[in-house]
């Protein structure tokens, strides 16, 4: 809890204890400690104090300036070299070269600009919030004002359809419920009362305090402002929020130190071939330069900074048609490494629409299929697995009849979904009618309302009367079971009225709680003709008990299914949740989730750091957290070592949904606050689009693999080419003009190919990669290596024969610059799959892609050998039919050897999983 600033009236330091903890004490001492009275505040006072705390809004951190995102697309160590290879390439006249470097740069500088996210506007969302206009009294008049203009000591008035302004502490409440669950995570509207509270109560347990932010969905109150702007709870949440660093995906990580990497060791081997060159064989300086330029050139992967982009904004395309929007791009690749999921309850794993789930009466238990408020399901004899129907158990059909009649909440049916105008605990009650056939119009017209006694906190039930045509009256009830269980003497039997059996019914109450379910009791009782006016008195006495009622907000049908995907996956499931224990543990039974330990936010605070660390790893489900205690089970697992992606929808989840490697909000229930923290957005709040999106992550990862392996090796062969020519002391094979347009042709064509692979056979079936995993492992290295060597002795073995044979070095460095160019399209179909043979039906699966690439490859590069003015620019001249010949045959072996080395990589792997199984048999045994 937040800490209010010392107050502008001189208090003890007990008064000083009721303003850091108000919910403790009783109003009127804390009325005292905030030197004010129900007539409230001075205009005088009121600026006084507003001198003091400011005005009741959020600071707002302002956003990073459009100039210095821009800037910031160069702060790349490879980008560095590629500035310094353009200038020093204009310096030496060599135009053509430092153009299109130059042009790379710049592009690549644009798209990353471009895809920018913008979580720093999470702020503004909570702010946004935060505002409202508030019935305040100020010297003893009650005035409409603007929520910014409230002090710590102002007196509010809250009621139905009110934004609450700030945190209060309540003092006058008449059937006060409010909506919490953006805050708290909880559910369940929360009814509010006036008396003091432990010391230790969690947030979702003040229930004498309403909290800024947060929604009154039933009744009026009046209380104190004890806190205001950042002091309140939802100012302590945007402190977390800003507080949260952003940090980056695994992918980005790599690639920095890749790119760190290759930069040292492309320097290093330039520099070297510049002196050596020098030194051996007395080469000029300029063109030492050139060629420790065209190294560098040759070295760099220029185009791989835009295939990842353009990998990226294909899966972001992909999982839009998946119901996943795509905030900031690098998101798509870390869903692919997550192994660790932390969800939220509320909207998330269930639908935060209060569902009926069972009806208990003295001859029957039902159940109740269908989630929400769309009246579609069917109720089942928990014995008989039958479906009921109207009309075959009376005693369930009276059940129901009195819960339409004592009912106020009302429907909105849309196409995409139904819109509950009401009190969710009535909307479940009302679909579960609606369910059962009953025709809510025709119902009141056939027993019309009379009169009623609305809930009370006090009473804890309500109560209609109505009447039929036939004159016949009687009185609905529904309300808390203990409640109405004090009010009852007899029950509904098949024979009619019977003894209440008080041991049944409690038996029945503490099942349907030991489920996590909110209990509602029906009742109903025979009223004399002649009443007109309902008294309570009439209610509390010679009731008939009709049925229990076992409401909850279910897991949704889809998400139980998606944890089991996630487990095969090699994903952890935790649960994090503002609900009690007991509902906890019966919604995490219901997901397949380990509940043989719960934790609860009280808990947590109380461990040390060893232990949090051990918790995190052992517990799946976290009940009573804070927004503090998310964050920190967030902080605690990335710091294990987990790849953490965090799902929510309320402004309690903001803070972690930063904090994480990866937030996933939900687009159509979700706070604006939670949107704007998040990474991804899922258009139709489905936990389950959480596991399509981390296939596609995957599949993205692999894809941007897949282009690095296919890059590289024609990267280093072309280096590896210049460098042994210079070490011996030859003419270059291919120069840095045509190195350059080895990589344009390869990037503009070949590499796109990849950006749209589809998932991998098996892709949901293999672990995630472990968080320290190198981007190049030994076989991928392995692969790099042997095509580069490939690519090398086959361009010598290639420029020599044709220069001894008599031809022009232009003829020469032409076969030279297609031979690379074909082993790079024969290369790519290998490049398909990692791992796996292409030698299979798999691979016609989403060939047209690569047929396309090679195709227009084909096309571009023939115009490229034979256009005269492009044979002029580059210093090409035509082949004949014979040189493709022996250009493709010296070729295509590439795409044989690659598969060897696939063979004898799959065969260490598989044997090295035959001896870890066998290793953990004989552990398990011992």
């Amino acid at each position: 809890m937040n800490e209010q600033k010392s107050h502008v009236v001189k208090n003890n330091n007990g008064h000083q204890e009721i303003i850091q903890a108000p919910h403790a004490y009783d109003s009127s001492l804390v009325l005292q400690a905030f030197a004010t009275t129900e007539e409230g505040l001075s205009e005088a006072e009121v600026k006084t104090r507003q001198s003091v705390y400011g005005v009741n809004s959020l600071p707002v951190t302002p956003p990073t300036p459009s100039w210095k995102r821009f800037v910031l697309q160069f702060h790349n160590v490879l980008i560095y070299i590629l500035i310094v290879s353009a200038l020093i390439s204009f310096l030496l006249q060599h135009y053509l070269d430092s153009g299109v470097i130059l042009a790379v740069i710049v592009i690549n500088a644009i798209v990353g600009f471009v895809q920018e996210g913008k979580a720093e506007q999470a702020l503004m969302a909570i702010r946004s919030m935060s505002r409202t206009r508030c019935l305040v009294v100020r010297d003893g008049i009650s005035v409409n004002l603007d929520s910014v203009e409230l002090v710590p000591g102002d007196i509010v008035t809250v009621q139905a359809g009110d934004r609450v302004p700030a945190d209060i502490r309540l003092y006058f409440c008449k059937n006060l419920q409010c909506d919490e669950s953006a805050l708290t995570g909880e559910s369940q509207t929360v009814e509010k009362q006036c008396d003091s509270l432990a010391l230790s109560a969690s947030l979702a347990e003040r229930n004498n305090m309403v909290f800024m932010g947060t929604m009154v969905s039933f009744g009026l109150a009046r209380g104190i402002v004890c806190r205001t702007g950042i002091e309140t709870e939802i100012g302590a949440i945007s402190e977390l929020v800003q507080t949260a660093e952003l940090s980056q995906t695994p992918l980005q990580k790599q690639l920095k130190y890749f790119a760190q990497q290759l930069s040292m060791a492309i320097i290093l081997i330039a520099a070297a071939s510049m002196i050596f060159g020098i030194l051996l064989h007395s080469y000029s300086i300029a063109d030492m330069f050139q060629a420790a330029i065209s190294i560098a050139v040759a070295s760099i992967p220029e185009g791989l900074p835009a295939i990842v982009t353009i990998a990226l904004a294909i899966g972001v395309q992909r999982m839009v048609k998946r119901k996943a929007l795509v905030r900031h791009l690098p998101s798509v690749e870390v869903l692919g490494s997550v192994d660790v999921i932390c969800s939220d309850k509320t909207g998330t794993l269930t639908s935060n629409e209060m569902t009926t789930r069972e009806v208990i009466h003295a001859a029957g238990h039902y159940k109740v299929s269908g989630d929400g408020y769309r009246p579609e399901g069917d109720i089942t004899d928990k014995i008989s697995q039958k479906n009921i129907s109207s009309g075959q158990d009376k005693i369930l059909d009276e059940a129901i009849l009195v819960a339409m009649l004592c009912n106020d909440a009302n429907l909105t049916e849309t196409e995409d979904n139904c819109k509950l105008h009401g009190d969710p605990t009535e909307g479940a009650l009302l679909v579960l009618a609606l369910k059962q056939g009953l025709d809510r119009e025709s119902i009141n017209e056939t027993w019309p309302r009379i009169d009623e006694l609305p809930f009370e906190t006090e009473r804890r039930y309500m109560a209609t009367l109505h009447s039929n045509a036939e004159e016949l009256k009687f009185l609905a009830v529904k309300g808390a079971p203990d409640r109405l269980l004090e009010f009852c003497d007899t029950q509904a039997g098949l024979n009619g009225t019977e003894p209440l059996q008080y041991d049944f019914w409690n038996n029945g109450i503490r099942e349907l709680a030991e489920k996590g379910m909110r209990v509602m009791a029906l009742a109903r009782k025979e009223i004399p003709l002649h009443t007109a006016n309902l008294e309570h008195s009439m209610v509390e006495s010679r009731l008939t008990l009709l049925a229990l009622i076992g409401i909850s907000d279910p897991p949704r049908a889809d998400a139980i299914a998606s944890i089991q995907a996630c487990h095969n996956a090699g994903i952890t499931v935790k649960m994090i949740i503002g609900d009690n224990p007991v509902t906890a543990r019966a919604i995490g039974n219901e997901l397949g989730l380990n509940t043989d330990r719960v934790l609860t936010g009280v808990e947590l605070d109380r461990l040390t750091l060893t232990e949090l660390t051990e918790a995190v790893t052992e517990v799946d489900v976290f009940a009573r957290t804070s927004p503090a205690n998310k964050l920190q089970l967030v902080d605690a697992l990335r710091k294990s070592g987990h790849v953490v992606a965090m799902t929510g929808d309320g402004v309690n989840d903001a803070p972690a949904l930063k904090e994480a490697d990866i937030g996933v909000a939900m687009g159509r229930k979700g706070t604006d606050a939670a949107k704007e923290a998040s990474d991804i957005v899922l258009t139709d709040d489905r936990f389950s689009t959480i596991a399509s999106a981390v296939e596609e992550g995957r599949t993205v990862y692999d894809n941007i693999l897949k282009s690095i392996i296919f890059i590289l090796p024609t990267s280093l062969a072309e280096a590896g080419v210049i460098i042994i020519a210079v070490v011996v002391g030859l003419v270059l094979p291919v120069t840095p003009a045509q190195i350059l347009w080895i990589n344009l042709v390869t990037t503009v064509t070949l590499d796109l190919a990849l950006a749209f692979e589809g998932p991998e056979p098996g892709i949901m079936n293999r672990p995630p990669r472990e968080k320290g995993q190198r981007l190049i492992t030994k076989p991928l290295f392995s692969r790099i290596v042997l095509v580069s060597l490939y690519a090398i002795v086959i361009v010598f073995w290639l420029f020599n024969h044709y220069l001894n044979s008599g031809s022009s070095i232009e003829l020469a460095r032409t076969i030279v610059v297609n031979t690379l160019v074909l082993i790079e399209a024969i290369y790519l179909i290998n490049c398909r799959f990692l791992y796996q043979s292409i030698f299979s039906r798999s691979i016609f699966k989403g060939f047209v892609a690569t047929a396309a690439a090679i195709a227009s490859m084909s096309v571009i590069q023939l115009i490229y050998s034979y256009l005269p003015i492009s044979q002029q620019i580059f210093g090409l001249e035509s082949m004949g039919v014979m040189d493709w010949v022996l250009i493709a045959s010296a070729a295509l072996p590439i795409l044989f050897v690659v598969e060897v080395e696939k063979f004898i990589w799959r065969l260490l792997r598989d044997s090295g999983k035959v001896v870890r199984q066998a290793d953990k048999a004989i552990n398990s045994a011992t």
